[in-house]
């Protein structure tokens, strides 16, 4: 491996202060966010919907830039960073790696993430290049910075839809964190087990798992899956486009789905 790209929302960063701040913004108890959240979650919906069970036809974007104008827009700082981000991306640096910061997020997410002088070669957002995840024209440009050879870019990502399936029918190598409520929920789906190169549970794992050859797997699934939790993409990403059939997000938060014999499909568009 020559270089690692990383995504950004509850890969390197926790997104605890993004919602909490929606929550504010629109006036709503903060669980009452993160539990509609979670529901979105488990549904393999985007997150975002969540918004728009509080405020039906809700336009996230608009809704965002009218939040920067009240001057409640991004904000992000070192205690949003997860803390294994620091020690972890610079070890792979001693290592001789090339280090990339690259997920979906706005301009001003990018130049917040850069003014933390995070350990990396490069930091870069989704808007900056013009083009979002799971769209095609992104890994293209992960592979431009990369300077490596396809199979030697390990993507590293918390969403299956959004960073571990395109990351792979791009070429590059992937690696799954089960981290944040994407993460946790879908970890153990066969379809996100298959196409993983690395399954990890922090970010710690990964200097000794690169030290390593051939397609290893880590982790054991757990029992059973987690309750869900606050999720959400890095700060004023445009919400992706939900999967074909959905059913409209309840207005109360649901539980975890009961289990049936048959897995249900991961977020996002089908792998078949």
């Amino acid at each position: 491996m020559k270089t690692i790209v990383f995504d950004t929302g509850e890969t390197l960063v926790r997104d605890d202060r993004h919602w909490a701040s929606w929550a504010d913004w629109l006036g709503v108890p903060r669980h009452t966010v993160s539990a509609l959240v979670g529901a979105a979650v488990a549904q393999g919906r985007d997150c975002t919907d969540a918004l728009r069970v509080l405020r039906p036809g809700m336009d996230v974007g608009e809704a965002g830039h009218a939040r920067a104008a009240a001057g409640r827009g991004e904000y992000l700082d070192e205690t949003d960073l997860y803390p294994d981000v620091r020690p972890v991306l610079a070890e792979l640096r001693t290592l001789g790696l090339r280090i990339v910061v690259a997920g979906d997020g706005t301009v001003r997410a990018g130049e917040l993430l850069r003014a933390l002088d995070l350990p990396a070669d490069l930091v870069v957002t989704s808007q900056e290049w013009g083009a979002a995840k799971p769209d095609p024209e992104f890994f293209a440009r992960v592979l431009e910075v990369s300077g490596a050879e396809p199979e030697a870019t390990l993507y590293v990502g918390d969403h299956p839809a959004n960073d571990l399936f395109p990351a792979k029918s791009s070429g590059l190598r992937a690696a799954h964190i089960r981290r944040g409520p994407y993460g946790h929920w879908w970890a153990d789906h066969p379809d996100v087990v298959e196409a993983a190169d690395w399954r990890v549970g922090a970010l710690t794992e990964l200097p000794a798992l690169l030290g390593g050859t051939g397609r290893r797997k880590a982790l054991a699934a757990p029992s059973a899956r987690p309750a869900p939790a606050v999720e959400s993409t890095p700060p004023g990403e445009e919400p992706d486009p939900l999967p074909a059939g959905t059913a409209d997000l309840p207005e109360e938060a649901a539980g975890p789905p009961e289990e049936t014999a048959e897995e249900p499909a991961p977020p996002g568009p089908s792998r078949a």
